[in-house]
């Protein structure tokens, strides 16, 4: 079995390990076969290419991580993308989501605030043929309001809270995935659903772990 069929077959039976909590039995198929196709060696450091298929978060550097394989999947199941979508990516990191992405939308807009992670992953992307990507270097927490409204928005980085300016930036019926909790603590996975009223619903989904979203903004309050 090849790297990327036993990553497939690990993503599959992850989300078997996990039905419960997500409530389905199998990630759609679309979703399934971008992940195929989307070459993960080539969006990790060379050192730990050997790890890149592995179903768990490698470092991408500057204390940042390429999310596990299964959690790439679901994130991306959660949005329910559709060819004509556009979407908000917030912490481009390595560019693996937004590549994820690309295949199944129209547009992507992947805001990193590490400045040597946007320009590597945007010329990565560029060279891998990935041409529906716009990176901007900067704070996420704004979301990118010259794009908006997003059918879709993502949040590969946990914040303490959902940023309103994200929930603003959605459009009705959208979908936004994000995972909150304080760094190192607990975190659930989060999916906000706007309906065509502009009313908020929001569902855990699953307990993760993940870095914490930077920028001044997104940290939690100190005062008392």
């Amino acid at each position: 079995m090849g790297q990327t069929e036993k990553m497939m077959r690990d993503i599959a039976m992850e989300v078997q390990y996990t039905r419960r909590y997500i409530g389905k039995d199998a990630l759609d198929s679309r979703v399934m076969e971008a992940m195929r196709k989307v070459p993960r060696h080539k969006f990790v450091p060379t050192d730990i290419r050997p790890f890149a298929y592995e179903n768990g978060p490698l470092s991408i550097g500057f204390g940042q991580t390429i999310s596990q394989p299964y959690i790439v999947a679901l994130m991306t199941d959660m949005l329910s993308p559709s060819e004509q979508d556009s979407i908000l990516e917030v912490g481009c990191g390595s560019g693996y989501q937004a590549a994820v992405l690309s295949q199944l939308v129209k547009q992507i807009y992947s805001i990193e605030i590490v400045s040597e992670l946007g320009e590597q992953a945007r010329q990565r992307l560029r060279q891998l043929g990935y041409h529906n990507v716009s990176i901007r270097i900067g704070d996420g927490y704004y979301g990118w309001q010259e794009h908006a409204p997003f059918d879709g928005i993502i949040v590969t980085a946990a914040a303490p809270f959902i940023p309103t300016a994200l929930v603003d930036q959605l459009k009705p019926g959208g979908r936004l995935v994000i995972p909150v909790g304080l760094p190192y603590m607990h975190q659930e996975l989060l999916l906000l659903k706007k309906d065509e009223q502009g009313e908020i619903k929001t569902t855990k989904v699953l307990d993760v772990a993940f870095v914490p979203l930077t920028g001044e903004h997104a940290k939690p309050s100190t005062e008392s």
